[in-house]
């Protein structure tokens, strides 16, 4: 299996955890509530997907009254990208996947500590993120293997940051810095405390996205991390076809 299989494998099984869940050959698709951005389905990176299953992911998604919203790594596009325009798809937007090997491993800079409380961890997040941000953060921080940590220094929260560790790859994910702490390092911290923890999972490889050009790619740049591809993100509208 390939470097970036392994990481669309570890995605979708993770995406499996979030509400309602249900496989469609390589497809993992999810719904938790109306108008939350989990509402979609990751490729797994194994296969192609044929026709049946991608009809029976888009029933899924009419069922809930959602659009049929799609990840792919970039790799998997050439095979997928004329099946999903015959079918209707539109990219939506793209992310940069970034990898980093865990062999060396940047410092913790300031005090950062695992939340066991994920309601707190939610309210730290969601601070972070902004109004609007409250019931996805909930969301994740409920998920199952979600670690949750809080950077706090002088023992004060300053923003928080997720891992989720799946066999050998370590997922970071849901990265916030409150806006009264926002240039003093607190990125740098949470992702080296969260890089630490990964190492000390198993993992032998963590990931994360961003998108293009900002500060938080070139904070996981400065951290060591390696550009490794892109996910793609295709949406087809709501239809009864």
């Amino acid at each position: 299996m390939e470097p970036w299989q392994r990481i669309a494998q570890a995605e979708a099984q993770a995406h499996a955890g979030f509400g309602t869940s249900e496989r469609f050959g390589p497809l993992v698709a999810a719904f938790v509530a109306p108008g939350l951005p989990l509402n979609t389905a990751w490729h797994d990176g194994s296969r192609v997907p044929d026709t049946a299953e991608l009809a029976a992911f888009e029933a899924f998604s009419v069922a809930h009254a959602v659009p049929a919203t799609l990840h792919v790594l970039s790799p998997a596009v050439p095979g997928l990208l004329p099946l999903l325009r015959e079918r209707g798809y539109a990219l939506e937007y793209v992310l940069h996947l970034y990898t980093h090997t865990l062999q060396t491993l940047p410092p913790v800079t300031l005090p950062v500590q695992e939340e066991p409380d994920a309601d707190a961890w939610a309210a730290v997040s969601a601070q972070g993120f902004g109004p609007g941000s409250e019931d996805i953060m909930r969301v994740v921080a409920h998920a199952p293997g979600t670690r949750r940590f809080v950077a706090r220094p002088g023992g004060v929260p300053a923003g928080s940051g997720a891992l989720g560790v799946n066999g050998a790859v370590g997922a970071l994910y849901g990265m916030s810095t409150l806006p009264d702490a926002r240039n003093r390092g607190v990125q740098a911290a949470l992702i080296a405390a969260r890089l630490h923890a990964a190492q000390a999972a198993g993992a032998t490889v963590a990931t994360v996205f961003t998108t293009p050009g900002t500060g938080s790619e070139r904070n996981v740049v400065r951290a060591g991390f390696s550009l490794g591809g892109m996910r793609l993100t295709f949406t087809r509208s709501i239809s009864t076809r």
